[in-house]
């Protein structure tokens, strides 16, 4: 799978991310700093976002030191449904109910051992279509619509 990946930083749960997706053969696009530099949450949240509403990546993965800066700033890409998880069960649902397509991390929560659990999930987890979330997800594409127009 095509993977959009980007952080605002690098610390070690970055590259314990990386080393996770490149483990199980996902062909990644990093967008971020190198070691020991920052860059704009804003822009790393965008490349991402864009590289997904584009189909140049199937996926994205953000993480900032909160999650929310990166997840406000995808989900401001018409198409995104950037989804911020603390937990394997919020990034089931995430996956399953709202066809969420950027997973957002936390990097002062989330820790080596947690963020392999919710990568898990994530991955191993496909929206089901159903009359309910398809009606939701109609809306959403709507208001990604009406953003456009304006």
């Amino acid at each position: 799978m095509r993977i959009a990946f980007g952080a605002d930083e690098r610390p070690a749960v970055v590259d314990h991310i990386q080393a996770w997706l490149q483990e199980r053969g996902h062909d990644l696009t990093w967008y971020g700093p190198a070691a020991g530099d920052t860059q704009p949450w804003p822009q790393v949240a965008r490349q991402v976002a864009e590289d997904v509403a584009a189909g140049r990546a199937d996926q994205g993965v953000l993480c900032c030191w909160t999650g929310t800066g990166v997840s406000m700033a995808a989900n401001k890409v018409a198409g995104v449904r950037a989804a911020l998880c603390a937990d394997a069960e919020t990034a089931r649902g995430a996956r399953l109910w709202n066809g969420a397509n950027v997973l957002c991390l936390s990097l002062r929560t989330t820790t080596p051992a947690l963020a392999s659990e919710i990568l898990k999930t994530w991955f191993e987890t496909q929206y089901q279509p159903n009359p309910t979330d398809d009606a939701c997800l109609a809306q959403i594409e709507e208001l990604d619509a009406q953003r456009q127009e304006s």
